[in-house]
């Protein structure tokens, strides 16, 4: 594979601690607030470089485990004890080279320091350290004043140090909060200024191939919170890619376009599993909800330096070519071919795989339907064409990436049980 494009790893981490915020809004921030603090303790500890940027890369994904929890906000409870979730986190962590030793870190960072002891586990002071931290932010009431409830939070953590909380952890976070400028980050839009001053070992940067690992990642997270969606993206990615080629993209687009499909539901991590699943029609409001997922992966990507042709494609795949799309309602020629190619996969593998609401249509119901949607507006004509006349291979294409796909779903699914 062509490997000419290069995007940093932390703005993927930073991306994918923004996507998680949409699970629940509550949630909003916590990340990269819990990477600031932990990374400020990991400073105060002096530790080495290495270990602190491992630190700080794993706390904006401490949470992400969460896709797998029915009820998001019991790792909001202060007396929370259980680790689902950090579990779940691991399993799909770990087989990302380029961040393996985080994904054990996730996996015990909601492990005490009594469990650590009897268990004997070394090494992980990374984890001690995001516990912590995870439990100050979560004690912060950001709408009061920050600097009248230091004493509290300290105490409290205090109370719990030699139980819950590493002694050497809570001693060098008690030196970091005497700091008023570090409080007062926390709850000030300069937060995204101060933790981009944190040491790095490096800027480390994704080749295609890691880029494409991280896609696949992504698409777990988005597709795996409902059984019905849980090979969707994977299908999208496939059937663009195939399309892409038919339509003479090079080889470096139609990675692009693979990357892209990973990635074109991600703001659909804002949508309640209950709504994805619904067996009957969405109402007004839940419709509007679902139509805000394109706006919120347009505007996640976009913000990740070389993503920015990724982020058009897989943001605007329900723009529509007679101006009647969303989220900008752009027209004809102003929808870039990228996007008109990744709307007409999206349709295709819709249609074809099994909803809540209906089976999956056969070869006669879906060509119809895509030339209905063609001759609306409603579909790219020429793309569309295409998909039809080669429909046998681009449905073999996308059932096998699918069956992959589900066969790792159900690996995932009976782990949890």
């Amino acid at each position: 594979m062509n490997t000419d494009f290069q995007v940093s790893l932390r703005d993927m981490l930073e991306a994918v601690s923004e996507a998680i915020d949409l699970i629940n809004p509550k949630l909003t921030g916590h990340h990269k607030r819990v990477a600031y603090i932990a990374g400020s303790i990991a400073e105060a500890m002096e530790l080495e470089q290495e270990e602190r940027t491992e630190i700080v890369w794993a706390s904006y994904l401490h949470d992400f485990g969460i896709i797998g929890l029915k009820d998001s906000n019991q790792i909001l409870d202060l007396d929370h004890e259980e680790n689902t979730h950090a579990q779940i986190g691991y399993r799909l962590l770990k087989d990302l080279p380029e961040i393996n030793k985080v994904a054990i870190i996730v996996r015990e960072h909601h492990t005490s320091f009594k469990e650590m002891t009897k268990k004997n586990e070394k090494g992980l002071i990374g984890s001690e350290i995001i516990y912590l931290s995870d439990r100050v932010d979560v004690l912060l009431d950001r709408n009061s004043e920050p600097l009248s409830q230091v004493e509290g939070i300290l105490e409290w953590l205090e109370k719990r140090t030699n139980t819950k909380f590493n002694p050497r952890v809570f001693y060098a976070f008690s030196q970091v909060a005497k700091r008023e400028a570090f409080w007062l980050d926390l709850v000030h839009s300069s937060l995204e200024k101060s933790l981009g001053k944190m040491v790095y070992t490096q800027k480390m940067e994704l080749s295609a191939d890691g880029l494409l690992s991280f896609g696949k990642f992504f698409s777990q997270i988005i597709d795996f919170r409902s059984r019905f969606t849980a090979t969707h993206s994977r299908g999208v990615a496939a059937s663009a890619v195939y399309l892409a080629k038919l339509v003479g993209f090079s080889l470096r687009e139609q990675a692009k376009m693979q990357i892209a499909g990973y990635l074109h539901d991600l703001g659909k991590l804002s949508v309640p599993s209950d709504i994805l699943e619904k067996d009957k029609q969405l109402s007004i409001d839940e419709f509007n909800l679902i139509k805000k997922h394109t706006y919120y992966t347009y505007r996640i990507l976009e913000d990740v330096e070389g993503l920015e042709e990724i982020a058009v494609w897989a943001g605007l795949h329900h723009e529509k070519p007679n101006g009647q799309g969303y989220p900008f309602g752009l027209k004809g020629e102003d929808i870039p071919l990228g996007a008109r190619i990744m709307a007409v996969a999206d349709v295709f593998t819709a249609l074809t795989e099994k909803r809540p609401y209906r089976r999956g249509m056969n070869k006669f119901e879906a060509t119809a339907n895509l030339r209905m949607m063609a001759r609306n507006g409603f579909l790219d004509t020429n793309i569309t064409a295409l998909a039809i006349s080669f429909y046998d291979d681009l449905n073999r294409v996308c059932r096998h990436e699918q069956a992959v796909a589900l066969e790792e779903y159900k690996r995932f699914s009976a782990d949890l049980l």
